[in-house]
C-alpha cells in the first residue's frame, strides 16, 4: 500500500498548496520507506498575498436619509471592516447600492499548514485501515511520530494523538534513535541516509546490485526477473541486503510452480535458474539489515523454506491418493456462492456453456476439440477440494493442471488429450489482468470465457454488479479477460449471445429462483461489457477515444470486429477526404433528427425522376455505383478498403450540401431527399458512427 498512499499524500499536498495560492515552484517530491511517508515542497510562499473585494450593502436610499448615513449604514460598515465614511456609491441594474472595498489579509504559510495539514493526512486513502484511540481517528498503523517543519521552523500540528516537531528516527535495527531535522530541504533525505534509511530508487538499485553478487557465486546461475517481487521487498526495506541460500535439490522433483509459489508468496524469495531457465536447488532473501556475516539469518532461512517444501511434498503425496475424476462429486459440499449453489453446480453451467460454444465456434470454421473442453470443464475445479490448494489458494487451477497431467484420466485417454486437457485447467484464470497472457490452446480459451461468464451473469442477475471502486467479486477483471481472449484468439464469440447462454444455463435451477427481479439485468449486463470493449479498444490497444466511441456506436457485440474496425477508422482518420466525410455524417444525422422529431415524413428509397437539382442526382448515381462494392468490403471485413471507398464521396456530398437544400417546403422533394441521406447514413454508420470522429476544428469533448 505503500506506493499508492505516497502518491495520494504528494498529490493532496500539492492540491492544498495550490488551493490555498502557496504553490510550490519545483517539483513536489515525496519520500517513502515501510516506516515513513513524506512530502517535500519547495520555493513555496511564505505567506498568501493580499485580496481585495467588494461587497455590495443596502440600497443609496434605506442607507442615507437626508445626507446622513442610517442604522442600516452603519451595521454595513461594521460588518466590512471599515468606517461609515468610507462606504461608496455603485449603480447596479437594480439602481443605487453603497458598497465598500475590503482587504483581506493573506494568511502565514504556517497557519495554513497548521490547520490544513492534518485534514489531508486523515483523507489519504487505505484499502485497508485501523484505529487505535477512537472511530474517527483511521490510519493503515499506529502512528509514532510527526515532522513538520517550514525551513528551520517546527509546524506543530497535531494528528493521531501526536504533536508534530523536528525529530525523526532512523533504521529499526541499525539506528533506531532519535534524530533532529535541521531544515526542510535535501538535509531531510542526508540525514536519514546517515542513519541507514534510503529512498526507493537507492533501494532498489542496493537490491539488484546484491541479487547480482550473490548470484555470481553460482556459475552459470541468474536470479529470476519478479517485478511484483521486487517492488515488495523495495517497500519492506529500508536499508536492504541480499543473501544465498541453499535447499536439497531432491525438493527440485516437485513441479517448478510449487516451488516458485513457496518462495516468491509466502517467504518473499527469489529463485535461481540456469541458463535455460531451469530452477537450481537456491534461493535470495532479501534482508532489512546490512549483512549477515555469521550465516545465522541464512539458516533460519533455509530451516523455514525447508519445512514449507515439505508440507509441499506431502500435500502433493497425499492429493494422489483420490484423483481429480473422483473429486468432482466432493464438489457438492464446496460452496460457489450462496445462491448460485456450489462448485458442482457451476461446473454442470458451465459444461453446458462451453458445450454451446464450441459449436459457435465449429460453424464458424474455427477448430476445437468439444470432448476436450466438456473433460476440461468437468474437473477444472476439484482442486479446490485438494490439500495442496488448500494450503497454497495460489495455485488453484494450476495444481489441477499439474495433476491432470501426472493421473490417468480415463482408460485407454492417448497422452496428447490428456496433456490438452490439463494444459486447459491449467490456464482456466487467465488472464489474471491485463498484462497477463491469455490460455494457449482454444480448448483452455473457452473454458476460461464459459467460466468467467457464468460467476458474471449470476451475480449481475442477482442484483450484485460492481458500484463505484466496489468490485467485490472480481467481475470487472473478469469481464476484461473475456474481451482479450477474443480477441487474442479471434474467436467468433458474440458478448451479447454469450450472456444470453450463460443466464439459459441457469434455467430451472434453484438459483434462478433468487435472482432480483427488480434489477434491470439486460440493460445492466449490456452497458457493463460495453465498458469493458472500450476499456480494451482505448487503454489496452490504444485507439484514440473518438475512434472508439465511433466504433462502437455501430456495434459493440463483436469483439474482433470492433477492432478490425476501429484499425481501419485509425488508417483513414486523417485523411482530408475522410474528415469532410466524417462531418458530413454529423450532419445528415442532425438532418434526420430533425426531422423526426418534427414528425417529417421520409420516402422508402430516393427516386431520381423526384429530383430537380443534379448536385444530387450526381450524389444518387455514385453511390448506387459504390454501395455493391462497399458491401462486398464489409462481407469479406476488408473495412479499410470499404473506407476508402467511401472517402471517394466527398466531393459530390460537399457539392450536394453546398447546393441542394434538404428542408424544402415540397413535401415530395423533401422526402426524397432525407431518404437520400438515410441511404448515405446508412452506408456510413455500418462501420462507424463517422459523428464521433473529431474534426478539424471541432472542440475535443474528452
Amino acid at each position: 500500500m505503500i506506493e499508492a498512499a505516497s502518491l495520494d499524500l504528494r498529490d493532496r499536498v500539492s492540491k492544498l498548496l495550490d488551493r490555498e495560492h502557496l504553490s510550490a515552484t519545483n517539483v513536489i517530491s515525496s519520500f517513502d520507506t515501510p516506516r515513513r511517508l513524506a512530502v517535500l515542497a519547495s520555493q513555496i510562499p511564505s505567506s498568501q498575498a493580499d485580496t481585495s473585494e467588494k461587497l455590495t450593502g443596502p440600497s443609496l436610499k434605506v442607507a442615507f436619509k437626508d445626507g446622513q448615513p442610517t442604522p442600516a449604514a452603519h451595521a454595513f460598515a461594521r460588518k466590512a471592516g471599515i468606517d461609515v465614511s468610507r462606504l461608496e456609491n455603485i449603480t447596479t441594474p437594480k439602481g443605487e447600492y453603497v458598497a465598500a472595498t475590503v482587504t483581506n489579509k493573506g494568511r502565514t504559510a504556517r497557519e495554513v499548514l497548521l490547520e490544513l495539514l492534518p485534514k489531508e493526512i486523515a483523507s489519504i486513502y487505505w484499502p485497508k485501515n485501523m484505529y487505535w484511540r477512537k472511530p474517527s481517528e483511521r490510519f493503515v498503523r499506529p502512528v509514532r511520530w510527526l515532522v513538520a517543519m517550514l525551513d528551520d521552523e517546527v509546524i506543530p500540528l497535531e494528528f493521531a494523538g501526536l504533536t508534530a516537531g523536528n525529530e525523526t528516527r532512523g533504521h529499526r535495527i541499525l539506528a533506531n534513535r532519535a534524530v533532529k531535522v535541521p531544515r526542510a530541504d535535501d538535509r531531510y533525505i542526508e540525514v536519514l541516509r546517515h542513519s541507514h534509511v534510503l529512498n526507493r530508487a537507492e533501494r532498489e538499485h542496493k537490491i539488484r546490485k546484491d541479487l547480482d553478487a550473490a548470484t555470481r557465486t553460482i556459475p552459470g546461475a541468474r536470479w529470476r526477473e519478479d517485478k511484483n517481487l521486487l517492488d515488495a521487498v523495495v517497500n519492506l526495506t529500508e536499508f536492504p541486503s541480499a543473501i544465498l541460500g541453499t535447499f536439497d535439490d531432491s525438493y527440485l522433483k516437485l513441479p517448478e510452480e510449487v516451488l516458485v509459489t513457496v518462495m516468491r508468496d509466502h517467504q518473499k524469495y527469489f529463485a535461481i535458474e540456469d541458463a535455460n531457465g531451469k530452477l537450481l536447488p537456491h534461493f535470495l532473501a532479501v534482508l532489512n539489515t546490512d549483512g549477515d556475516p555469521k550465516g545465522i539469518i541464512r539458516h533460519g532461512h533455509e530451516r523455514v523454506l525447508r519445512a514449507r517444501f515439505n508440507d509441499a511434498r506431502f500435500f502433493w503425496q497425499t492429493d494422489q491418493k483420490h484423483p481429480l475424476r473422483e473429486r468432482a462429486q466432493w464438489l457438492k459440499n464446496v460452496t460457489f456462492q450462496k445462491d448460485l449453489g456450489s462448485y458442482y453446480d457451476k461446473t454442470r453451467r458451465v459444461q453446458r456453456l462451453c458445450s454451446w460454444l464450441c459449436e459457435t465456434l465449429r460453424q464458424h470454421g474455427t477448430p476445437v476439440r468439444p470432448g476436450v473442453v466438456h473433460k476440461a470443464a468437468m474437473l477444472a475445479k476439484t482442486d479446490l477440494t485438494t490439500e495442496l490448494v488448500k494450503e497454497f489458494t495460489e495455485l488453484q487451477g494450476i495444481v489441477g493442471g499439474l495433476y491432470a497431467c501426472a493421473q490417468d484420466l480415463d482408460h485407454g485417454m492417448p497422452a496428447s488429450t490428456r496433456q490438452a486437457i490439463a494444459d486447459a485447467i491449467y490456464d482456466q484464470y487467465k488472464p489474471v489482468s491485463m498484462e497477463d497472457s491469455v490460455p494457449r490452446t482454444v480448448e483452455a480459451a473457452v473454458l476460461s470465457i464459459g467460466d468467467k461468464a457464468d460467476t458474471i451473469v449470476g451475480m449481475f442477475a442477482l442484483g450484485l454488479q460492481p458500484t463505484g471502486s466496489k468490485d467485490p467479486f472480481a467481475l470487472r477483471r473478469q469481464a476484461n479477460g473475456i474481451v482479450k481472449i477474443i480477441a487474442e484468439h479471434k474467436l467468433p464469440i458474440n458478448l451479447s449471445q454469450l450472456c444470453d447462454d450463460a443466464y439459459e444455463s441457469y434455467r430451472g435451477t434453484p438459483a434462478e429462483q433468487r435472482f432480483s427481479k427488480q434489477s434491470d439485468y439486460a440493460n445492466a449486463l449490456g452497458d457493463f461489457f460495453r465498458e469493458r470493449v472500450e476499456f480494451y479498444l482505448r487503454d489496452v490497444l490504444d485507439f484514440k477515444y473518438d475512434v472508439v466511441n465511433a466504433v462502437l456506436a455501430a456495434g459493440s457485440g463483436d469483439v474482433v470486429d470492433a477492432v478490425r474496425r476501429a484499425s481501419a477508422v485509425t488508417g483513414v482518420r486523417d485523411l482530408a477526404d475522410f474528415q469532410s466525410i466524417a462531418a458530413a455524417s454529423k450532419r445528415i444525422r442532425n438532418i434526420l433528427r430533425q426531422a423526426e422529431e418534427k414528425n417529417i415524413s421520409r420516402a422508402g428509397e430516393f427516386e431520381i425522376a423526384n429530383e430537380n437539382a443534379e448536385e444530387a442526382k450526381i450524389l444518387s448515381e455514385q453511390l448506387r455505383q459504390l454501395t455493391p462494392q462497399i458491401k462486398k468490403n464489409i462481407e469479406d471485413k476488408d473495412y479499410l478498403n470499404a473506407l476508402l471507398g467511401l472517402a471517394t464521396l466527398r466531393e459530390p456530398t460537399d457539392k450536394f450540401f453546398d447546393k441542394v437544400m434538404v428542408m424544402v417546403e415540397d413535401e415530395r422533394i423533401r422526402a426524397n431527399r432525407l431518404a437520400l441521406l438515410q441511404s448515405l447514413l446508412n452506408n456510413f454508420s455500418t462501420i462507424a458512427d463517422f459523428s464521433e470522429i473529431v474534426t478539424e476544428g471541432k472542440e475535443s469533448a474528452k
